[in-house]
């Protein structure tokens, strides 16, 4: 199970670990730097300690024990303070810190002067030094633990080079996985109603040869694509010829009965013919120029058509709209469906709206037995057909929803089936279309 903040995109992933690794990189080498750094400032404060104690001690020493009190508080610096105060009876520090401070007073000072470091515990106070001036007389030193002060430059100038480097990183990343984003955008545009557009065959070696062999992959689609539309183009069209030769033979028998069968057997393989040529010829509507069509004007011719042969096709709603598309193409996806709502209900009923900015619907509507939800995408392809409601008996072949289907998609748009938006039972078809059609 992968976890929320786990990003999705291959591009996020690889920049997220990108980014963890020089951040903690970064993190790591500045607690480096930092560590040394006080090492090193911690070995030059206690030689600069060892000094000005020595010197503190000597100038103690020659001022008349009257006048020391006063000299104390002068004496005094940022990180360690002088005091006359009796030693306490303490164990001797044992950390390394406290042996070097030791060891380095005592350097400085006359061999027979004792010097000891403890923690006298107190607030504030890291370690205390005792000793004693030269007539016994004691002398304590209160240091504070050097604490390193980091500057505010320097973790701004820190987080800017992490900024920089994870943009940098941003679009190393970026520049890695853009040729895997176009390779999908290309399999998503692959298809018979799309024309073939090759991959630029540049950059890495890697992504040349991804190209090349996209490329090479969607030649051979494309072939294949065109070689089976040729194949069922050509069959349907070969068969125009013995079907007609049967027809004649046929009206020479003199046995009515026979002649009917074998008449509408005929008529039915006549039907099958033409929608699988129509089926074939539906590839090649973006090869049809588009124009500018007033919509309104082509749905409600279509349904005077209808109505002048005596079929019950009217317009419910229209709105007057305009699209870039591609009439002929348009005019046979709307009378496929209407033929559709004709054979399966015996009326259909056309609306045109403008959906939303961009988008123009119309819809088919019909009051016949509908389709079952679960089958309502299966009926799109070709050569499906639903025994209960859609069977021979009412003449479906099977083709005519999957030819309007990929004239939809020539035209840039989609069909889909559902229940009529009403409740009431039948089928309502929608056409979704765009105002313009896609580059």
């Amino acid at each position: 199970m992968t976890s929320r903040w786990w990003p999705r995109s291959l591009f996020g992933r690889i920049l997220l670990v990108m980014a963890l690794g020089l951040a903690l990189a970064h993190a790591l080498t500045f607690v480096l730097a930092v560590t040394e750094r006080s090492m090193t400032m911690r070995r030059a404060m206690v030689s600069y300690f060892a000094s000005d104690v020595a010197s503190s001690v000597a100038m103690l020493e020659r001022l008349p024990a009257t006048e020391r009190a006063q000299w104390v508080d002068r004496l005094a610096r940022r990180n360690y303070r002088f005091a006359l105060a009796e030693p306490l009876d303490a164990p001797a520090d044992p950390s390394q810190l406290a042996r070097l401070v030791a060891s380095a007073v005592a350097a400085t000072l006359p061999t027979d002067r004792p010097v000891q470091v403890i923690d006298p515990h107190v607030p504030g106070i890291e370690l205390r030094l005792q000793l004693r001036l030269a007539d016994g007389t004691p002398l304590a030193v209160d240091m504070d633990e050097p604490r390193l002060q980091i500057s505010p430059w320097v973790l701004g100038a820190l987080a800017l080079q992490l900024a920089l480097l994870v943009g940098l990183c941003a679009w190393a990343v970026r520049a890695a996985t853009r040729p895997l984003s176009t390779l999908a955008d290309a399999a998503d545009a692959l298809g018979a109603d799309h024309p073939t557009v090759p991959l630029a065959e540049d950059g890495p070696r890697e992504v040349v040869r991804a190209a090349v062999a996209f490329n090479h992959m969607q030649q051979r689609i494309q072939a294949h694509l065109q070689e089976r539309m040729q194949i069922l183009a050509a069959v349907s069209h070969d068969l125009q010829t013995p079907i007609t030769r049967l027809r004649l033979r046929a009206d020479l028998l003199d046995d009515t009965t026979l002649r009917d069968k074998l008449h509408a057997d005929l008529a039915e393989m006549q039907s099958l013919v033409e929608e699988g040529i129509a089926y074939a010829r539906s590839s090649q509507a973006v090869r049809e120029p588009p124009q500018r069509v007033d919509l309104r004007a082509l749905v409600e011719s279509i349904a005077r058509d209808y109505a002048d042969a005596g079929l019950p096709v009217q317009v419910l709603q229209a709105v007057d709209v305009t699209c870039d598309t591609r009439p002929q193409a348009l005019r046979r996806l709307l009378c496929n469906l209407v033929d559709n709502a004709l054979k399966f209900a015996g009326a259909a009923e056309l609306t045109l709206e403008a959906e939303r900015p961009g988008q123009c619907l119309v819809r088919v509507i019909d009051h016949g037995p509908g389709i079952p939800p679960a089958d309502l995408a299966a009926v799109l392809q070709p050569y499906v057909r639903l025994e209960d409601s859609r069977n021979r008996g009412t003449g479906g072949t099977g083709l005519g929803l999957a030819i309007a289907s990929e004239l939809a998609k020539a035209l840039g748009g989609r069909l889909v089936l559902g229940p009529r938006a009403d409740g009431a039972q039948g089928l309502e078809a929608r056409v979704e279309l765009p105002e313009a059609l896609p580059a």
